[in-house]
């Protein structure tokens, strides 16, 4: 239905839709249709179309049927010469066809199915500029020898021959400019794609626009489409080869303003490149990841997510071969209230449609098994063109009376009702369709026969009219309503990845399509069968005439698990982390009822980080004589303790604005410190392989563990644990009782785990919930552990040098990790899957985030605010003279505090 809401360019009611499909439209002359009745001439006026495969005549008066003749019908064209014996009145020379086919459309200008009317029959139509008749009959006469050869790819050949020709016999009229003082780049013969038919013609891209002129004139001399109104553009498959172009000029509608097919995939790409570079310094290129990282956060709903999965997978409303796929997400079409909370509403969304129904799966499975190669499961597809035309036939009659040859469908196998359609889904045995956007936008005319088209009469009587809606919907309006809320829902949010697992993603092909039931005809897949290797033209034709027919699989976007949704539960835990932890300890679940001060300090938060580019530096302080590696904070923030690589830790007393205390432990660099929970001990990590308990009160070392072979590099805290981070290539948990901690008695250090890795591990950190470590190595990797178990749960090569600093988002649900490869990558927790990748300008040292924005510390100096959401810099930040090396910020993310390679540490407050 998106296609029917471009912009009226014409009030003819003549429409490309009347050729036959794969024809084209070549050109029109005035002229009139000159019958005799009773010896009494009789012209009507109108336009007379010369078209590859047929005649196509429409008078001016709409009460006249448009005239169409198929040239294989024709047994004889011939020019007849005007009478030239001077004793005579003159005649104009006339064009006449014997035929034994006619075919009338929209008698009395209603549009219904064609009347096909046969047997010998002579049509004589008369050209107002009578000079032009003899050439238009040898076109003709060609036209015709194409059309009755024998074999189809021989019709198919000539005809693209004579249309090349046209071509290249014209050009891109340049006094079509908008302005005199545009500069063309390119120009050259294309196809305007849309639903059903195409419209050849040459394409011209200047310094400004991209117009394209149609060799037919129709529907208009020129389209012109400014580029600085351009907002996305995509490359397309088109009829499998990659010579599709289309450019949308706005960002939330689904249908583009131009769909372009190129003779040559090397002019598709340098019309694409030369756009690409013109938006370049304006429109963000999203990527499927991208995306989805959107979608996660909740900045895109559902309905947004799945339109742009199916944009960048090929899918175009001007193909309805590849038009967009929309799941069914309820299950229930009977009941007289929809229930939204009752799971069983809804659809499974983790099987395809024909897996729903358990006895027919099994039918299709026996069927399946005893099937020789290429195997299938399914014989049809859940998207196809007459799919797509059954639900559109109300506001589409044109284009279903052209993919059927001018006939609708059985008035019983019609689209008459959701409930009927959904059952046949689930019982039929070859009916696996899917849905439509449509189904989830805001214009309900699909459902309703507005126009009282003759859709014929049903079995039981009734005429075809509107769709009967479900007895939970008072109309068709009410039912797209509660049906896009059912879209948008905790459930449908919760499992919508299984159902793009399936369409878009790891599930559509090989042995996980296999186990999932979801097995389609090996020809309705990307790469399926290479049409150009086909030698014989009419098996090449038949072959791809079959794809288009019967449906085509979307574009893979996804080759490993989709990662959930995150839904808006959460429940207070009850474990808490370390006191200078500067996330909150929330995770997905049900809420907990005291939650009240949770919510309290999230909207906080959230307010923090709208506001984190107003950070401003309160004070800095060169209080170490190397590099700052580590930033620990008392509970009452009126202590700063920091560790630096000259090997001291510093003790920073904010009240007194100076240090007060150096400590060494060894003479080696020290890489870390945190505060324990109970504000009372400091640990630092060193480079001489040992951690160092420092005691606040006594002033002095309280303990030391020698747990590793070679340097320690980071360390975490949780919950009496301590996880320690080595270049020996281990993690180690160790028990650390915190009483004897408090009571300053020797500690008695129990080793839990070691963690092996395959390189050293530069970096660890723990989500707030304790119950998932990551580690960054030397080589790359980020490794995902389970804390109850110290089992690996994903282990990504992510990063091509040595991982810096790695991060959980605070919901859990991803992980942050920046290297000195300069790159950010977002790892998705659930599937290992790397959702986002940002190359940046220089390396990042360390961060905070807070899931969508990233405050880094960079090699420059600067403080650098990403939003990962558009993978870009929002602002830039002067801090150090060399790199920031240790950041540290607070519960409520409105103080932070930088160490870098300078020697300093900045003190920074969030301004209002």
């Amino acid at each position: 239905m998106a296609f029917l809401k471009r912009k009226e360019r014409t009030k003819e009611r003549f429409s490309l839709l009347l050729l036959d499909l794969e024809e084209y439209y070549f050109e029109q002359h005035t002229a009139y249709h000159v019958t005799t009745c009773s010896e009494k001439e009789r012209k009507v006026r109108g336009s007379f179309k010369v078209c590859s495969r047929s005649v196509i005549f429409d008078p001016e008066d709409v009460s006249e049927p448009i005239l169409k003749i198929p040239l294989r019908d024709c047994k004889k064209i011939e020019f007849v010469e005007r009478e030239s014996n001077p004793f005579n009145d003159p005649r104009p020379s006339v064009i006449s066809i014997s035929c034994v086919q006619a075919i009338y459309i929209k008698e009395s200008n209603v549009i219904a199915p064609y009347r096909n009317e046969r047997g010998a029959k002579k049509v004589t139509f008369q050209l107002e500029d009578w000079s032009k008749t003899e050439d238009v009959v040898q076109t003709f006469l060609q036209l015709h020898r194409a059309s009755c050869l024998e074999k189809l790819g021989d019709q198919t050949a000539m005809i693209a021959a004579i249309l090349q020709s046209r071509l290249a016999r014209s050009s891109f009229d340049k006094n079509c400019f908008q302005s005199m003082a545009e500069k063309p780049h390119m120009e050259c013969a294309v196809e305007m794609v849309l639903p059903l038919v195409s419209n050849p013609g040459h394409v011209c891209i200047t310094d400004g626009s991209l117009y394209f002129q149609p060799l037919n004139g129709y529907p208009e001399q020129v389209i012109q489409i400014r580029l600085n109104r351009v907002r996305r553009i995509y490359k397309r498959r088109h009829t499998l080869r990659p010579l599709g172009l289309e450019v949308f000029c706005s960002e939330g509608d689904f249908c583009s303003d131009i769909y372009l097919k190129f003779y040559k995939t090397a002019d598709r790409d340098e019309i694409y490149y030369y756009i690409a570079t013109f938006l370049e310094n304006h429109v963000t290129e999203h990527t499927a990841e991208s995306y989805m990282l959107q979608w996660q956060r909740g900045h895109l709903s559902n309905y947004q997510y799945l339109l742009h999965l199916n944009n960048l997978a090929d899918r175009s409303c001007n193909d309805l071969s590849q038009y967009p796929v929309f799941p069914w997400v309820l299950a229930d079409y009977s009941s007289p209230q929809l229930d939204l909370t009752n799971e069983a509403t809804f659809r499974d969304l983790s099987k395809p449609v024909g897996a729903l129904n358990k006895e027919r799966l099994d039918r299709l499975l026996s069927r399946y098994r005893g099937m020789p190669e290429p195997r299938f499961m399914f014989g049809s597809h859940y998207s196809s063109p007459g799919y797509v035309l059954f639900y559109l036939v109300r506001v589409a009659p044109e284009h279903m009376l052209c993919l059927q040859n001018g006939r609708y469908d059985h008035p019983d196998r019609m689209f008459n009702s959701i409930g009927d359609t959904w059952k046949n889904c689930l019982d039929g045995a070859t009916d696996f369709k899917e849905l439509i956007p449509e189904f989830y936008g805001n214009d309900c005319s699909f459902l309703e026969n507005k126009r009282n088209l003759g859709l014929g009469r049903r079995q039981n009587g009734s005429l075809v009219g509107d769709v009967v809606v479900p007895p939970w919907a008072s109309d068709t309006s009410d039912f797209l309503q509660k049906h896009k809320t059912a879209l948008e829902s905790q459930y449908v949010s919760e499992h919508l990845h299984e159902w793009i697992d399936l369409v878009f993603g790891f599930k559509q092909r090989g042995s996980e399509a296999l186990a999932a039931h979801n097995v389609f005809h090996p020809l309705t897949y990307e790469g399926g069968v290479d049409c150009d290797s086909i030698e014989d033209p009419d098996q090449r034709i038949a072959m791809l005439t079959q794809i288009l027919e019967f449906g085509q699989t979307p574009k893979q976007l996804f080759t490993t698990p989709h990662p959930q949704r995150i839904t808006p539960r959460f429940h207070n835990m009850t474990r808490s982390p370390s006191s200078n932890s500067p996330v909150s300890d929330l995770s997905p679940a049900s809420r907990s009822e005291d939650s009240s001060f949770e919510d309290l300090t999230e909207e906080s938060r959230k307010l923090s980080w709208a506001n984190i580019g107003n950070l401003k530096p309160i004070s800095s302080h060169k209080i170490h004589k190397e590099a700052v590696s580590g930033i620990a904070v008392t509970r009452d923030g009126a202590a700063i303790f920091s560790t630096s690589q000259d090997s001291t830790l510093k003790m920073f007393s904010k009240e007194l604005k100076d240090f007060q205390r150096s400590m060494s432990f060894s003479n080696m660099a020290l890489s870390s410190c945190l505060m324990l929970a109970d504000g009372k001990t400091v640990v630092c990590s060193s480079w001489d392989n040992n951690v160092y308990f420092y005691s606040i009160p006594y002033g002095r070392r309280q303990d030391t563990l020698m747990g590793h072979d070679d340097a320690v590099s980071e360390m975490c805290w949780f919950d009496e644990r301590l996880y320690t981070a080595s270049w020996d290539s281990t993690v180690k948990v160790w028990q650390c009782p915190s009483d004897s901690l408090s009571n300053h008695k020797r500690s008695q250090f129990e080793i839990l785990a070691e963690l092996e890795h395959e390189a050293g591990v530069n970096t660890i950190g723990l989500n707030p919930a304790g119950t998932l470590l990551v580690s960054g190595c030397k080589d790359g990797a980020v490794s995902l552990w389970d804390t109850s178990s110290y089992t690996s749960l994903q282990q990504v090569h992510c990063h091509t040098g040595t991982i810096h600093h790695t991060a959980f988002s605070p919901d859990s649900r991803h992980v942050l990790s920046v290297g000195a490869d300069s790159c950010m990558k977002v790892t998705d927790v659930q599937t290992g899957m790397v959702i986002s990748s940002v190359k940046a300008e220089e390396e990042q040292r360390c961060f905070c985030w807070d899931g969508n924005s990233v405050l880094c510390g960079g090699a420059s100096g600067d403080l650098l605010l990403w939003d990962l959401l558009s993978n870009t810099v929002t602002k830039r930040i002067p801090a150090h003279s060399g790199a920031v090396t240790a950041m540290w910020m607070s519960k409520l993310c409105s103080t932070v505090i930088t160490g870098g390679e300078d020697r300093q540490i900045v003190f920074w407050k969030l301004q209002s």
